[in-house]
């Protein structure tokens, strides 16, 4: 009974969670970009921990970024003739995603909440991006390409990598860092040239398809969100269906804005873990669950099965010789 009141109880727990996500998403963007007074000065942060990667994608020239963002920093040590492989960053992935999954996408990353808030933008038809899977992999490709091959193949005289994608690609940067500094500084607005004006035009893109469509730069181009999914069948947070209570209404695959029906596929590539199927289900037949924890709750169920079977056999064993002795 303890057990299965625990489980009840982190199921509450998971569910209140869940249902404020933007709040959750909101303190992210806090968290990772705290020092606000930046924006005004026109600086960033150089604290001891901009050495450290936050979970989302987050721009190290925010003014107010307290962390370095993970691809940039990938991106930084790879390119670099001092390193073949950067087994501190890559570790750090590793580990948020083994954890976490894509639930950093749906819960932590302040790209994906602006790209939420942008959504809820009126506009006079939302599009569907369902037929429009094939563009998902194109994440893929810039993830293997952008970030990790031409950084560690193409350098310069000093044996320095570019960046490509933060460089040249990621709308981000512009957003939180160089829009925001030009404005504080007149020097860095007169330095503005032709790349400024690409990736303005990359992010003006952005803006206008996520007020059309749902998080297209999550499903289409980022490669953190590419890095993160390939651990959502492994990662310890998991999304599973009671095939039992599931009545097959499809609700949950409608609701899903990233296209997923996890009915058929609950640890998808694209899901993000945001939680909507959840609410969305009719007879509460999905559920958010830690395996490690689930494992230790079920492994406790199993061990008090067996006792209390032992105890029944047991029991019965000793009742029988009593019926004998009454029968002659």
């Amino acid at each position: 009974m303890k057990v299965l009141s625990g489980v009840k109880s982190l199921g509450k727990k998971v569910w209140r969670f869940i249902t404020k996500r933007g709040f959750v998403q909101a303190c992210a963007a806090f968290l990772t970009n705290p020092h606000l007074p930046n924006f005004v000065k026109g600086t960033i942060y150089t604290g001891p921990a901009k050495s450290v990667c936050v979970p989302g994608l987050n721009c190290y020239s925010c003014p107010a970024a307290t962390g370095a963002c993970p691809i940039g920093a990938f991106q930084a040590v790879v390119g670099s003739s001092k390193f073949s492989f950067s087994y501190y960053i890559t570790g750090i992935l590793i580990l948020i995603g083994t954890l976490l999954g894509r639930f950093v996408c749906g819960f932590l990353c302040p790209f994906g909440w602006v790209q939420d808030l942008l959504h809820k933008i009126p506009f006079p038809k939302k599009f569907s991006t369902k037929k429009l899977k094939a563009l998902r992999y194109l994440k893929y490709a810039i993830l293997i390409v952008l970030v990790w091959a031409l950084p560690a193949l193409i350098q310069n005289a000093v044996g320095m990598g570019e960046p490509f994608f933060c460089k040249y690609v990621c709308p981000q940067g512009i957003l939180e860092g160089a829009i925001p500094l030009s404005l504080a500084d007149s020097s860095i607005k007169a330095a503005l040239g032709k790349l400024f004006t690409m990736k303005f035009s990359i992010l003006c893109t952005i803006v206008l398809l996520s007020i059309m469509f749902y998080r297209p730069f999550c499903k289409w181009i980022c490669p953190l969100g590419a890095f993160y999914s390939l651990f959502n069948r492994i990662s310890i947070l998991q999304y599973r269906v009671d095939e039992k209570t599931c009545v097959s209404c499809g609700k949950c695959a409608r609701t899903c804005k990233m296209d997923v029906d996890i009915t058929k596929n609950n640890a998808a590539l694209e899901c993000i873990r945001c939680g909507e199927c959840i609410k969305a289900c009719p007879v509460h037949a999905i559920d958010a669950k830690l395996l490690l924890i689930n494992k230790k709750i079920e492994h406790s169920e199993k061990i008090a099965t067996a006792k209390h079977l032992a105890d029944c056999q047991t029991a019965s064993s000793k009742k029988q010789p009593l019926k004998a002795e009454s029968i002659d």
